[in-house]
């Protein structure tokens, strides 16, 4: 059982088509935009100034607003206006549906349960693949990190959809980074991906456009984002007195190579707006 998103739901189930998915996603983006956006909107900060925000993100697990009070941009009372605006702006995806007469409030309703009773299967049988498992508390700690960085520095939303145990029941994959730790607990992570998800990342990433984005700069910004989740699983799954040593973002290996180098692995794939990906993490 593979977890959907909402639209990619009604989307396989005839409820809507591609072009009005398109326009419902591209509504819901702009009525929900970053803190940092609304505050640059506002003249509360230059671009300079949330892209230095953004960066630190990358790095510490804090909130937009709290790392922008720690460094004497923007004040409490401030943070707080942002946050409230941004509220006021936010649409929920069915609500655009609804409100685009795509969809009924009847067909909605419907349709909401369905898909809750979805991803309930598609949960349980992420528990099951994870129960006992010597890699679960690595992927645990890479899958939540995934959503928490998606919004924060490729502004889409990212999910968790299936287990797989073979590169034969991936989609097709032909682009993969992956970072090695080396200590008393050695971990590899990869993310896998088609050129098309790569490039849309990178751009997403970096804030290029696709002119700007070729592949040698959509390879180079995958590997930093292996690089990055790679920082945060460390820190939650190995001791904080642990010695190790990371090797550089390695993009040599094909995706079958990765999940099969040895070691207990786990494959799962998650879905965003950017495209699918397949994140693998090795002991």
């Amino acid at each position: 059982m593979a977890a959907k998103f909402f639209g990619q739901f009604l989307l396989e189930n005839g409820l809507i088509d591609k072009d009005q998915l398109l326009e419902a996603l591209d509504i819901q983006r702009r009525s929900n935009p970053l803190l940092g956006e609304i505050a640059e909107q506002q003249g509360l900060l230059t671009a300079a100034q949330a892209a230095r925000i953004n960066e630190r993100q990358r790095a510490e697990d804090k909130r937009f607003g709290d790392i922008a009070e720690e460094m004497g941009l923007l004040n409490a009372e401030q943070i707080g206006q942002l946050l409230g605006e941004q509220k006021a702006r936010r649409k929920f995806f069915g609500e655009i549906l609804v409100e685009g007469g795509m969809l009924t409030q009847a067909q909605l309703d419907e349709q909401l349960k369905a898909h809750q009773a979805d991803r309930e299967d598609a949960v349980r049988s992420l528990e099951m693949g994870l129960a006992d498992h010597p890699m679960a508390d690595v992927a645990t700690s890479a899958m939540n990190t995934c959503s928490k960085l998606f919004p924060r520095l490729l502004k889409s939303q990212c999910q968790f959809s299936t287990l797989v145990a073979s590169p034969a029941e991936l989609p097709h994959c032909d682009r993969a980074a992956q970072v090695q730790i080396h200590s008393a607990r050695p971990l590899t992570v990869a993310v896998a991906c088609d050129q098309a998800a790569m490039h849309a990342m990178a751009r997403a990433f970096l804030g290029v456009t696709a002119d700007e984005c070729d592949d040698a700069l959509a390879e180079d910004a995958l590997g930093e984002l292996v690089n990055v989740l790679m920082g945060y699983i460390v820190k939650d799954v190995l001791p904080e007195d642990a010695t190790y040593r990371a090797t550089p973002p390695d993009l040599s290996a094909d995706v079958a190579t990765v999940m099969q180098a040895g070691g207990p692995s786990l494959a799962m794939v998650l879905t965003s707006q950017l495209g699918s990906l397949v994140l693998i993490v090795r002991g």
